[in-house]
């Protein structure tokens, strides 16, 4: 048994998310900013980039409940949910027009929360893992702006380094309000962080 799989055994989230049913330990981390931010409402319209293997979309399918929808994108295939109709998932780059005109039609109308949990696979170079997940970062950034109606919700991970602060302008551009959180059920070694973003003053 290799010693990060014998971590990963230990390790407390994953353990809780594997007996409470979720695909992804990320599942507790989006539960937390939930709670503290209350970013999905009743009825919500959303969109999960970078979606696989689907743990942020069991949480957005509960936090929106019957009457919302939540449609995941990702570049891989997301195995089927079973009894949750209010997940929809896409094969595809959500960068691409033909992909987000998509996304639109199964919601019928822009989404009110886009999220992005994507990360690149991690190098152990600090500047460049933190290069590679700023540019996916900003590509989210770009995607909500084509999507999210006015006054829309945006969640995007970053990792901390030299650029961190030139995006966070960059959102604050876009957002009326722009705050920080770190989950604890983020590992220790982690340097993520995430940015919630309220208030879109674009969209309609």
């Amino acid at each position: 048994m290799s010693d990060r799989y014998s971590k990963r055994k230990k390790d407390f989230y994953y353990r809780t998310a594997k007996r409470q049913g979720y695909r992804s330990r990320a599942s507790f981390k989006l539960k937390e900013i939930q709670k503290k931010y209350r970013i999905f409402r009743k009825g919500d319209l959303a969109v999960d980039l970078g979606a696989a293997p689907g743990g942020w979309l069991q949480v957005i399918s509960e936090e929106v409940g019957p009457k919302g929808l939540v449609v995941g994108v990702d570049l891989k295939p997301i195995l089927d949910f079973e009894n949750r109709p209010n997940i929809i998932t896409i094969v595809g780059n959500a960068e691409s027009p033909l992909v987000q005109e998509k996304i639109i039609s199964l919601l019928k109308e822009k989404p009110d929360v886009v999220v992005s949990d994507m990360a690149p696979n991690v190098t152990g170079h600090w500047d460049l893992d933190h290069a590679r997940q700023i540019s996916l970062a900003r590509t989210a950034h770009s995607i909500a702006r084509n999507l999210l109606k006015q006054q829309g919700r945006f969640l995007v991970k970053v990792f901390m380094g030299q650029e961190t602060e030139d995006f966070l302008a960059e959102l604050k551009d876009d957002f009326a309000e722009v705050l920080r959180f770190r989950p604890k059920a983020t590992r220790k070694t982690s340097a993520e962080e995430y940015f919630v973003c309220r208030g879109y003053t674009g969209g309609d």
